[in-house]
């Protein structure tokens, strides 16, 4: 496996420790719709959690949340929207972002709640 996929694969599992420790109920992990994967859809209360985790060894070249561009979040919205109409679930939905960066100096995870929104 190239290493930049061991640092995404090793990234979502810090991004699942990090929902599980702040009590978020885990209900699937690379959820695939068509073309789009969610990360991690989680829930919490009545909301239901669509999380992008972007991972990257440094900040040299932009924050990890600044990989997500406007293509991929419609992907994922189509997919979230899936996901709900099939299980017909009656939950709000909050599109997040875990952003870390992971590198021989340690560790740093940012949780960015409501990274964008949908219509």
């Amino acid at each position: 496996m190239a290493e930049h996929n061991e640092l995404g694969k090793k990234g979502e599992e810090l991004a699942v420790e990090y929902l599980r420790l702040k009590e978020y109920e885990i209900l699937e992990l690379n959820y695939r719709y068509q073309k789009a994967e969610v990360d991690i859809i989680a829930k919490r209360g009545n909301t239901l959690i669509a999380a992008e985790v972007k991972t990257r060894s440094t900040p040299e070249f932009g924050n990890p949340q600044d990989f997500v561009k406007p293509k991929q979040i419609q992907q994922l919205v189509k997919a979230v929207n899936h996901y709900v109409e099939e299980g017909e679930l009656d939950v709000e939905v909050r599109f997040d972002i875990i952003a870390i960066i992971k590198n021989k100096a340690g560790t740093k995870i940012e949780h960015i709640q409501d990274a964008f929104f949908y219509f």
